[in-house]
């Protein structure tokens, strides 16, 4: 009796044990065939990564869209296919792909970043830019700080002081591209330019880029001494770069300033000798107005004043080296520190308005 009723407790076992299975399979179909799917979709997308390190754009393309349409969460890979289509300046398809990042994940910053960037760099759509932007530095993400371990602390607050950099040079650009009849909003513009400039240094406090394009934005506004001692805060940052010293000599022309002008526009044309990406038309520019300021000063009053002043100067140390002259380390210090020194922050530097 016993080995009978065990029996049947098991065969009764076995069917419920049947059906709550099949009540699952009934009631949860949907769900396992999308995580089915969602494996499927995985796959699609990691033989995708692959083809994108071996540099084969076409199967990435074919391997991502596939992948998408089994697992369309996927943020990332979204991200992924934005980048592809901005490389290859298919900026609508971009924009559509970091849309979708953003839908399934709208705290996903580097995604924002980017779409931000194509609207106001290669569209011109600088209001959707500029709120992108702001988006960014109103996301409150979780600060992570494991001691040598990790952190993203520094992550968390660039990517704040990038937003406003990038907002400023959307705003910039606004001002920029503004028709006739509204250029009369190109000094607000420009104004809200420097004040997200301003929050950027605040976050990344010794970034080049940004004091450049403060500077411009400053110069843009007529407001010469605050351009000037952006240029030169700048130049201090990175002396080798031929963008400040050209236009800091523009605006030292502009105010009869003709020696410091002069001296600031040979660093940059000797700097933009050494630019690979720099034009043929950018060099003979700078040389043409080189060659134009340089006469202004010699028939202005601050060269007459200068040649009475002027004491020579110490000669510097030299080594023979295969029957060239070569100079030496001290001397590429001196040369260092002369294109670090800026011209005219003397003058931009009083605190009398001239």
């Amino acid at each position: 009796m016993k080995r009978i009723l065990k029996k049947l407790f098991s065969k009764v076992t076995l069917i419920i044990l049947i059906c709550i299975l099949a009540l699952l399979v009934f009631f949860f179909w949907g769900w396992l065939e999308k995580q089915a799917m969602k494996v499927k979709g995985m796959y699609y997308i990691y033989k995708g990564d692959q083809a994108y390190a071996q540099d084969n754009m076409a199967k990435t393309l074919e391997f991502y869209e596939e992948g998408l349409k089994l697992y369309p969460e996927h943020y990332e890979a979204w991200f992924n296919l934005g980048n592809i289509y901005a490389v290859y300046e298919d900026y609508y398809s971009a924009v559509d792909a970091y849309e979708h990042a953003i839908k399934y994940n709208p705290k996903y910053v580097l995604a924002r970043m980017n779409l931000g960037i194509v609207y106001s760099e290669d569209l011109g759509f600088f209001d959707e830019a500029i709120e992108q932007f702001d988006t960014i530095t109103q996301i409150r993400l979780l600060k992570l700080w494991i001691p040598f371990v990790y952190s993203n602390v520094k992550s968390v607050r660039g990517n704040r002081g990038i937003a406003y950099y990038n907002k400023g040079v959307a705003y910039k650009q606004k001002a920029m591209y503004l028709p006739l009849e509204k250029r009369y909003l190109a000094y607000k513009y420009l104004g809200e330019a420097v004040e997200a400039y301003k929050k950027a240094l605040k976050i990344l406090k010794k970034n080049y880029d940004i004091y450049y394009n403060k500077a411009v934005a400053h110069h843009l506004r007529g407001e010469y001494r605050e351009a000037g001692l952006d240029y030169c805060k700048a130049i201090e940052l990175e002396p080798m770069r031929f963008e400040a010293h050209y236009n800091l000599a523009v605006l030292l022309r502009s105010l009869n300033r003709y020696n410091d002008s002069m001296l600031e526009l040979q660093k940059a044309a000797m700097l933009i000798l050494e630019e690979p990406d720099a034009s043929g038309l950018q060099t003979a520019y700078i040389f043409n107005l080189l060659n134009e300021v340089t006469r202004s000063f010699i028939s202005s009053d601050e060269y007459y004043t200068q040649k009475l002043t002027e004491e020579p100067t110490a000669g510097g140390s030299y080594t023979y080296i295969n029957g060239k002259i070569v100079p030496d380390e001290e001397f590429d210090k001196a040369i260092l520190k002369n294109f670090k020194t800026c011209a005219g922050f003397e003058f931009f530097n009083e605190e009398e308005e001239y």
